[in-house]
């Protein structure tokens, strides 16, 4: 498995904010998604595998679009299903939503045994980006134990037009190792749309500067994490079995395993713009970007030939 790498798609979220299933939703000129995109880059830049987090109620959309990429790559499905937990754990029947980003890495532990990378379905983070962070776990003088990376963008270049979003602030240290993730929400331009604003839990509005460095969710990992993982959401789940909302989120884990010294994580930049489909109106924005970037041939006009 030397210098083999996979590639871990969270795709099991719901879209409530876009309304739909926006993992599937085709924005490319003959029919391919973000996440078609993705994998495509994903696989110019030396991954082997691709991992899919879904439901078992949308794998039939799933598979039927994305056995396409199984003539190019490995592709290999697992399920992020509200019973997935520690054996003896009652959860609500009134739970609807799944755990969170966590528990959806937690569940990829069996099909998992290379340095990998996280990233969200609906994001396209660039082709460099995916240079960037295989070159980081492809690297011989990092031993397998220590990769831990994150890939983060700038603030602003990470907005909508659309509403506010919410995204993970990072606190870096002068090695480039980070500190810490700290969660805003209700990020948004002001009415001049000239600078950046959030609103405090007291709904009082704070600036922002722009080129904070902010956690898109990618991320890459030694397999170790799974242990890691399987320790805190044990904890997690028994304390909030009953819950209709709590969830497991991926950085607030990555925080609790920097504070204690269990992991170092090196934080890489990207020099790549971000765009997403948060609200349903980012998808023209999205297509047109597409577009722009088969004109300039860092596309073909069709992904899976």
């Amino acid at each position: 498995m030397e210098n083999r790498i996979t590639l871990l798609v969270l795709a099991a979220g719901m879209g409530s904010r876009y309304g739909g299933l926006k993992q599937v939703d085709k924005i490319g000129p003959t029919g391919e998604t973000i996440t078609d995109y993705s994998v495509y880059d994903a696989m110019r830049a030396g991954f082997d595998k691709v991992v899919f987090v879904i439901r078992k109620s949308i794998e039939a959309d799933f598979r039927e679009i994305f056995n396409r990429i199984e003539k190019h790559m490995e592709v290999e499905y697992v399920y992020q299903e509200l019973d997935a937990v520690p054996s003896g754990v009652q959860i609500t029947p009134e739970r609807t939503k799944p755990w969170g980003t966590g528990h959806a890495v937690w569940v990829a532990r069996h099909a998992i045994d290379t340095p990998f990378a996280v990233i969200n379905a609906d994001d396209f983070y660039g082709s460099q980006s995916y240079r960037i962070v295989a070159n980081y776990l492809k690297d011989d003088k990092i031993p397998s134990q220590e990769k831990y990376c994150m890939l983060g963008f700038p603030l602003r270049n990470t907005l909508s037009e659309f509403g506010h979003v919410s995204r993970g602030i990072c606190e870096v240290d002068d090695h480039h190792f980070l500190k810490a993730i700290v969660e805003r929400t209700k990020i948004q331009y002001a009415d001049d749309k000239n600078s950046i604003i959030f609103y405090d839990e007291n709904e009082q509005p704070c600036s922002l500067i722009g080129n904070e460095t902010v956690s898109m969710n990618f991320w890459g990992f030694s397999p170790s994490i799974f242990a890691y993982l399987e320790h805190q959401f044990d904890a997690f789940i028994r304390q909030n079995a009953q819950s209709t909302k709590a969830e497991f989120y991926l950085p607030s884990s990555v925080n609790e395993l920097i504070r204690t010294n269990t992991i170092r994580v090196k934080v890489l930049q990207s020099p790549d713009e971000w765009f997403g489909v948060t609200y349903k109106e980012d998808r023209e924005v999205t297509v047109r970007r597409i577009r722009q970037l088969i004109d300039k041939r860092q596309y073909p006009p069709q992904l899976w030939q």
